[in-house]
């Protein structure tokens, strides 16, 4: 038993031998691997260590740190490696393995790694994981390590935490005083920067920064001299990047010590930030010359503060404003002063700004709001101002120098004092030559009115009383015009001499003339003729109403005599002084004179609107003196030359008496069927019809005649009397102006009678009442019954009516047919002037721009032209020439519009020029005019809005941003009813802060 027992112990010892044998050198083989990892590691073979580390790490077992160290190594080699789940690993290690020596190096390790990468807030994460206690004689090392990379992301704070334990190392502590000075001065503590900068600011290591820094901080201590001392040496070793920044420093201590001339040429040096300024290194600069009364430069920087809304940028627009001011450039100051006072930072400047804002706006006008509003915003907002009487006498004036006399009345309403109530009837006055000027005559007699119901000035009550008197003969109210005027005469007693007084005896004459007074009519134009030799114009109409006064009065020789005095002033109506004179011989008995003179008219004036009553005058006169042959010759001569004169009917009346009366009874017979025939709403007709019916008779051929007369429809014979009577029933009435009885009589007779003898004259008679008692389009019916077919006596005057009615009515599609047959056919020159001026306004409405400029310019060549109507001729044509890009005849055109114009139309001529002036690059002249809209015309917004686009694109072309961000900021605050002015305004103003913006950076883009 021993033996076997023996035998198995020998067996199991050599078997033990074996196998541990075997195990020792599998074990010698991994740790040989191990170290050639190792060696691969240390040799940056990251790839092929890590490989062999994992595959080691499998074999080694707990009991030794081979294990740990392989997933170290793996973990190592990943981070180099930059694999996804190197972190993972890592953490991995120092979880599994806690005990593991290399725990500890692992973060710092680790954080090394990124650190040397840059990566410097990954190297805090593992840096801030290890135990300093752990770490070696390296401990510096890691500390200043841990601080620079707090440094780096910007944890300063922390990184002073490890700077200051360094502050005495031999290795780190320059670096680290540098480091904890810079943090110092970062953090604002600036008694530790100054300390620890000067102590490393010989070390050639940090000489190029330190002065700065300190320079800087002294600075910002405001130890401004100090800065200056350590910066200006600097300028001349810095490098071109760091020129910029140091020259900040000196300019910007010269200006805190208010050595401003100093200042200048460091503070031009600075470059800005990202290569912009901001507002308040404008500001700055800007004041700097300021000081130095360099306006010019002061303006070229204060005006680039765009977008400013704090203290800085309120001072710089009220220093801006001064600039402006010493300057003399109100319109520019005006603006800056408004800027500032819409800012609240410092309230007494505000005050200040506001005050000179108002001022100026009294002065100047202002585009944006209306004056007197702002002088009682003034008011409103400072009632205990020590401007206050003074701006509270300004606030009538203003109503009154921007033509805002509505406005002013609305003020004074609540105004008690008894100069209030004068000021009162003066603006109401002024008010109503403002309506009288624009042709409403119905609101200019009410506001003549008001005013004279506040009768404190004599001077205004007299001339109130002149105008109302105007404005009621306007509206054809000619005894209250008699009335007023008469007033006026006997107001004249009482006060002092007014202009209006000179035109007293003309006006009164012809309010005579139209109540048919025709003796007191020539009276007071006799008057008015030995008063008057300045106005020519109004000196010839004095002496042919003067004649017509004296024609009407039967006062044939004095008639002569005025007409001779027109014909002798070469003036307007030449030809109808000639042809009134000319047929007044008639009338005392001198028909051959009358012959002479009427053959002389016709030759001299071939083309005047009375050539054909000449020719008809001249016949008839021939007949009187029994020149029969003559006068037959001279009715063919009408004939051919007027074959579409109304008075043909006429005409063929007298050829047809005169062959009847040598027995040419057929000849005659023919005419008249042709009257018939031709002109069969002509009141000749009817007498055509009944000496036709005499002719018969009287050559037995009244069958004849019977057989005629049944092919004509508007004759009945047996109805012909009480057609007559019915017809006169209605006339009667119409003449005594009882229309609306008139109008019941003749729609009675056309009822009845539609083919009477009097159905054109009722027709005209009845259109007539209709449209004086106001129902005009029910009057066109029968205004264009009247019209139809051939002219006659009543065509004219009914084609005029029509022609009103529908330009009131806005409807050119039937005006302008009207007009150009009214225009063709018109004897009286008004009438004439009135197609012509029409068609011109209804060619321009409707876009026919051709056609409006040829009217306008007939309209223009025609005399004794309104000066109103003058004026629409001419903004037409200029309108008309702008809209076809005409625009040298634009300009020319809206030039003389300029010279006439008022109201609206003066501000829309002024906006021209203003376009005009800057278009020719005349900016002066142009803000000017504009500065003229808003002073003179501000009741007319839209012109003043469109004048101020203009305005600030001069503006922004002389290089001043502000004043033209201004303008526009203003348009789009207070002109949102005009569409077109206020999209183009945005549009503008966003390029031109686009622009600003690339120097500018305190400017804000719309979207910010």
């Amino acid at each position: 038993m021993s033996f076997r027992k023996n035998i198995t112990l020998i067996i199991v010892l050599l078997f033990s031998k074996t196998f541990f044998a075997q195990k020792s050198i599998i074990y010698e083989n991994d740790l040989k691997k191990y170290n050639h990892a190792l060696t691969l590691y240390n040799d940056k073979a990251y790839t092929a260590a890590k490989h062999i580390f994992e595959e080691l790490e499998e074999k080694f077992d707990n009991s030794t740190d081979y294990k740990a160290n392989c997933a170290y190594y793996i973990a190592n080699c990943a981070i180099r490696l930059k694999e996804s789940n190197a972190n993972e690993l890592m953490n991995e290690f120092v979880t599994k393995y806690p005990t593991s020596a290399k725990r500890n190096e692992a973060f710092v390790n680790v954080g090394e790694y990124y650190f040397k990468t840059g990566n410097y807030a990954r190297a805090l994460t593992w840096y801030e994981k290890a135990s300093k206690k752990n770490i070696s004689t390296e401990t510096d090392d890691f500390i200043f390590k841990l601080g620079y990379a707090y440094f780096k992301v910007n944890q300063l704070e922390k990184a002073n935490d490890q700077f200051v334990q360094l502050l005495d190392s031999k290795q780190y502590g320059a670096k680290a005083k540098y480091y904890y000075a810079y943090i110092s001065y970062k953090l604002e503590d600036y008694d530790k920067a100054e300390r620890y900068f000067e102590e490393v600011e010989k070390n050639a290591n940090f000489d190029d920064y330190v002065p700065y820094y300190r320079a800087d901080m002294n600075f910002k201590l405001g130890n401004f001299q100090k800065a200056i001392d350590i910066a200006v040496p600097l300028m001349e070793t810095a490098r071109p990047n760091e020129v910029s920044e140091i020259a900040k420093i000196i300019g910007e201590s010269y200006f805190n010590l208010k050595q401003y001339e100093e200042a200048i040429p460091y503070l031009k040096q600075y470059k800005g930030k990202r290569r912009r300024w901001n507002n308040t290194d404008y500001y700055i600069l800007g004041y700097c010359y300021y000081q130095q009364e360099d306006y010019e430069n002061a303006i070229a920087n204060f005006n680039k503060i765009i977008d400013g809304k704090n203290e800085i940028s309120q001072n710089a627009y009220y220093h801006l404003a001064e600039c402006y001011l010493s300057l003399d450039k109100k319109t520019e100051a005006l603006n800056a002063f408004g800027n500032a006072s819409n800012m609240d930072f410092l309230p007494k400047l505000k005050e200040d700004a506001m005050y000179n804002y108002a001022k100026l706006s009294y002065e100047i006008g202002n585009p944006y709001k209306s004056t007197p509003q702002i002088l009682q915003d003034f008011l409103k907002e400072y009632p205990k101002s020590i401007y206050k009487k003074e701006i509270e006498g300004l606030i009538v004036s203003s109503y009154v120098t921007s033509k805002d006399y509505e406005g002013a009345l609305q003020y004074l309403d609540n105004q008690k004092s008894k100069k209030s109530k004068e000021l009162y009837q003066k603006v109401a006055y002024f008010l109503g030559v403002q309506y009288f000027n624009e042709g409403n005559y119905t609101d200019a007699i009410e506001m003549f009115t008001t005013s004279l119901n506040n009768p404190i000035n004599q001077k205004f009550n007299a001339k109130a009383t002149y105008w109302r008197g105007e404005a009621n003969y306007k509206q054809n109210l000619f005894n209250a015009a008699l009335i007023d005027l008469k007033n006026f005469k006997e107001l004249l007693l009482t006060v002092e001499e007014v202009p209006e007084a000179k035109e007293l005896d003309y006006d009164l004459a012809y309010v005579y003339m139209k109540l048919k007074d025709y003796e007191n009519g020539a009276m007071h134009f006799d008057k008015y003729i030995k008063t008057n030799k300045e106005d020519v114009l109004k000196l010839n109409d004095a002496y042919l109403r003067l004649g017509d006064c004296y024609s009407m009065s039967k006062k044939y020789w004095e008639a002569m005599k005025a007409y001779n005095h027109a014909i002798k002033l070469n003036s307007i109506d030449e030809d109808y002084a000639f042809y009134q004179k000319s047929i007044s011989y008639g009338y005392v008995d001198k028909n051959s004179v009358k012959v002479q003179e009427l053959t002389k008219f016709v030759t001299e004036y071939p083309n005047s609107t009375y050539n054909d009553d000449a020719y008809y005058q001249l016949a008839n006169t021939y007949l009187i003196l029994k020149k029969d042959t003559k006068a037959l010759e001279t009715y063919e001569t009408f004939l051919k030359k007027h074959p579409k004169s109304p008075l043909v009917p006429k005409i063929l009346i007298r050829k047809a008496l005169v062959f009847n009366n040598h027995g040419r009874h057929e000849d005659a017979i023919e005419i008249y069927k042709k009257i018939v025939a031709d002109y069969p709403k002509a009141s000749e007709a009817n007498e055509a019809v009944r000496n036709a019916r005499q002719i018969y008779i009287d050559i037995a051929k009244v069958e004849e005649y019977g057989e005629w007369v049944q092919t004509i429809g508007f004759i009945n014979i047996s109805k012909t009397e009480l057609d007559h009577d019915q017809f006169e029933a209605a006339e009667i009435k119409y003449l005594d102006s009882y229309h609306e009885k008139a109008i019941a009589g003749f729609k009675k007779y056309l009822n009845k009678y539609p083919q009477g003898m009097h159905v054109l004259e009722s027709n005209f008679y009845l259109g007539e009442s209709l449209y004086t008692t106001g129902k005009d389009v029910e009057a066109t019916t029968y205004y264009n019954k009247v019209v139809e077919g051939k002219n006659n006596e009543f065509t004219e005057p009914a084609l005029t009516r029509l022609g009103q009615i529908y330009v009131d009515r806005v409807n050119w599609e039937k005006a302008i047919p009207v007009l150009l047959r009214l225009e063709k056919i018109a004897s009286l020159p008004q009438n004439k002037i009135f197609a012509n001026s029409n068609l011109m306004k209804g060619y321009y409405e409707t876009s026919d721009f051709k056609n409006a400029v040829a009217y306008a310019d007939k309209v223009l060549k025609q005399q004794n032209v309104e000066k109103r109507v003058i004026s629409d001729a001419k903004i037409i044509i200029a309108r008309s020439a702008f809209e076809s890009k005409d625009f040298v005849k634009a300009k020319e055109a809206y030039a003389e519009v300029e010279k006439i114009a008022k109201g609206k139309l003066k501000a829309e001529a002024l906006y021209y020029h203003a376009y005009f002036a800057y278009k020719d690059k005349k900016y002066d002249d142009a803000k000017k005019t504009i500065q003229r809209i808003a002073s003179d015309f501000s009741a007319h917004k839209y012109w003043g809005a469109k004048s101020l686009l203009i305005m600030a694109q001069i503006f922004y072309e002389q290089k001043d941003s502000y004043q033209a961000t201004y303008i526009l900021e203003k348009v789009i605050q207070n002109f949102k009813d005009y569409k077109d002015v206020l999209e183009e305004a945005r549009v503008k103003l966003s390029e031109i802060k686009t622009e600003a913006k690339k120097t500018n950076d305190s400017v804000k883009s719309d979207n910010q």
